[in-house]
């Protein structure tokens, strides 16, 4: 299956679960690592996708996100989730910094 068709088939698939996903984690797994996959990503191997990643930037000293994702032994991106009900407000953002 090809980018465009693994996109579809998860935009497709997404309004059907979302009344069921009620955590956080529930999100990421109906929603996140499925999405990670369509993308390419091994959400299974931990040199690739890290869970659970202590991100440790500036004065921010033991914050964890949710997900790293890693290319040639670099961090190339830091994904946050928040369950897939929830309004994002300005609270959560302070999580980014």
């Amino acid at each position: 299956m090809d980018l465009i068709d693994g996109i579809k088939e998860l935009a497709t698939r997404i309004p059907k679960q979302m009344d069921h996903i009620q955590t956080e984690e529930a999100t990421k797994n109906a929603f996140i690592m499925p999405f990670l996959s369509v993308l390419g990503y091994d959400v299974f191997n931990p040199m690739e996708v890290i869970p659970e990643y202590t991100a440790d930037i500036g004065t921010k000293k033991g914050e964890k996100v949710d997900y790293v994702i890693k290319k040639d032994d670099e961090i190339i991106i830091l994904i946050e989730c928040k369950w897939s009900g929830i309004d994002l407000h300005q609270n959560h953002a302070s999580q980014l910094y």
